[in-house]
């Protein structure tokens, strides 16, 4: 044995006997190789990942996909046609359906959109999140506080609107699955549970999915591009992306034109309250719809976003002159009081809001679950498909950890801030003996409680154009998404194609409106509902697609590669003190008087 040679050592010019494996080179020599083919100047060049790959955009320039916008039209003609020639069995089928809906899978949306906010947190938070959105280096296209304005204009807006009043009202007065009325914590906490975290959950797993297809792995954006990783290739372009894409535009038409429906019979409320219109019936309800459809048409069809971009900023600032409004001449002591109270409420009653099912308040929660959580659940479900790609779009360059953190938790924060205003003053009010609760509409609740304050009229005129302007900003991109998806996914979509979209669109609020009769918003819950429910497969897909793709990432290979590399350099670290531990015993059992003098020096 040579000397300097130890028995621990591994070695790779060892002679090899048939059929054994060959010796695997320990982590000490191949970095001895590769620090000397450095200091040679012959190592292999190292590419660096810092140029996005081009996205995959093939498809000519004014083309349809007809396998996908053909059937997507044809389940949104006949529903307008049924709904308009028999509004009777629509509405009753659609209850029906409901139902079952409900009594079946209701557990699905419960459970699920709580597994969506665990999804994106273990995402952000794990190795997956150094993760860029595009190359290496790539920079943001958007300065934050731009990105930040822009999300929370998307995600949320009409909904605000309509339920930042009534709805922690209605719990206060009713009371909630298991609790008693009266009990202002537990109201304020449902209602941050519907609006915070899991909203914007379920927005992160389309928009995550996407950004990461288009922007790191080139593909075009579509939503099926982003199960490549799970079903490859052949089966995303073909039938079954053909499928996801379908559900896609299916449902962002039916939860575009619920938010339609919403924003229509708020708008209606506001003429009433303001004496603008008496007593105002469906024909005005058509003609705002026929309003707002030809404001949001015209500017689809102008293609021009430069003044859509203008409307987004000016929402933005209408919405914070209206809440100023509100925290300065409502309550403003009870409002501050509401924040830390609403927040540490949401924390304790958690899990209990999260796994309330229709079996919870001895069996009763059933239809208030219908109402409202599995409601929302589905309305965010739908509306996921536009607002993923909006915010796909708007953040390239971005980390994974910094577009998980910052959607979740930055809109969440906003919402609480305006629900702790609009419905701690609604409660406050209702305390005091100045209830805005009226006859139980819901949408005459925000303008009842503008009319409290002084100025509340220009208040409430300024809420309806707040309302009107959410809307056509809504509208214009989920009817651009929509074109975007029928081409292939073409970034800029032909105008008429997008057009086309938003007058179906239009024609199902409408109809749902119309066949709805006295109970038009719970006909636009249940069809809502209904629709977005094959939905919720997609979103779940996504997660397992999501994951698979992250890992097949190159920088989580080099991770994992490191990870290894560390874990052999040190076991080999470990038995080479070890081997040197012994020798030194060895040689003290052999010698121990010399090893007593040179101890002594």
């Amino acid at each position: 044995m040579t000397e300097g040679h130890s028995p621990d050592q591994t070695t790779t010019d060892t002679a090899q006997e048939p059929g054994l494996e060959a010796p695997v080179p320990s982590a000490a020599s191949e970095l001895a190789d590769l620090l000397v083919a450095t200091a040679a100047g012959t190592a292999a060049p190292v590419p660096l990942e810092t140029q996005a790959p081009d996205v995959d955009d093939d498809d000519p320039p004014n083309g349809i996909d007809w396998a996908v916008a053909l059937p997507a039209g044809l389940i949104a003609l006949a529903v307008v046609a049924w709904g308009l020639s028999s509004p009777g069995s629509f509405a009753d089928l659609a209850s029906t359906a409901l139902t079952g809906l409900l009594e079946n899978f209701g557990w699905a949306f419960i459970l699920f959109g709580t597994v969506f906010v665990a999804f994106i947190l273990f995402v952000a938070f794990s190795k997956f999140g150094t993760i860029r959105l595009g190359g290496a280096d790539e920079a943001p296209e958007f300065r934050t506080s731009s990105w930040i304005a822009m999300m929370f204009a998307a995600g949320m807006g009409i909904g605000l609107m309509f339920y930042g009043a009534t709805e922690p009202l209605t719990y206060y007065r009713d009371g909630l699955p298991g609790h008693s009325p009266r009990e202002v914590g537990t109201a304020m906490a449902q209602s941050m549970f519907h609006w915070t975290l899991h909203p914007w959950a379920i927005y992160a797993v389309v928009g995550l999915a996407i950004a990461y297809s288009t922007f790191r792995a080139g593909r075009s954006q579509l939503l099926s591009q982003a199960f490549v990783p799970l079903i490859g290739e052949r089966l995303a372009q073909g039938w079954l992306g053909k499928v996801i894409d379908v559900s896609s535009i299916v449902a962002t038409v039916f939860g575009t034109a619920c938010s339609l429906g919403v924003g229509a019979v708020q708008i209606r409320a506001g003429l009433q309250a303001s004496g603008l219109v008496r007593n105002p019936g469906s024909q005005v309800v058509l003609g705002v719809v026929l309003v707002l459809t030809l404001c949001f048409l015209l500017s689809a069809m102008s293609g021009v976003g430069r003044g859509i971009q203008y409307l987004s900023n000016a929402n933005m600032v209408l919405a914070a002159l209206l809440a100023i409004f509100v925290f300065i001449l409502g309550p403003t002591v009870s409002i501050l009081n509401l924040v830390p109270s609403s927040i540490g409420a949401y924390l304790d009653e958690f899990f209990e809001m999260a796994g309330r099912t229709a079996e919870s308040a001895d069996g009763t929660a059933g239809d208030w679950l219908g109402s409202w959580t599995i409601f929302y659940w589905a309305w965010w479900t739908s509306w996921s498909p536009f607002v993923g790609m909006f915010l796909a779009r708007i953040s390239r360059g971005r980390s994974i950890r910094e577009f998980c953190v910052t959607i979740l938790f930055v809109p969440a924060g906003l919402s609480v801030v305006w629900f702790a205003i609009f419905g701690g003053t609604a409660i406050t009010l209702e305390r005091g003996g100045h209830s805005v609760w009226g006859d139980g509409s819901a949408e005459a609740q925000l303008f009842n409680l503008l009319h409290t304050l002084p100025g509340g009229t220009v208040a409430g005129v300024l809420a309806m154009v707040l309302l009107a302007t959410f809307f056509i900003t809504s509208a214009d991109s989920a009817s651009t998404v929509m074109g975007s998806m029928s081409q292939g996914g073409r970034t800029d979509a032909s105008p008429w194609v997008s057009a086309a979209w938003g007058v179906a669109t239009a024609a199902i609020g409408l109809t749902l409106l119309l066949t709805g009769s006295d109970d038009a918003l719970g006909n636009l819950q249940n069809v809502t509902i209904i629709a977005a429910s094959p939905f919720l497969l997609v979103l779940i897909g996504l997660m397992v697609s999501l994951v698979k793709g992250l890992r097949e990432d190159v920088i989580y290979l080099e991770y994992r590669e490191n990870q290894r590399f560390q874990q052999r350099m040190a076991r080999e670290r470990r038995l080479h003190r070890e081997a040197r531990e012994r020798r030194a015993r060895r040689q003290q059992l052999r010698h121990p008087a010399s090893v007593l003098r040179r101890g002594r020096h």
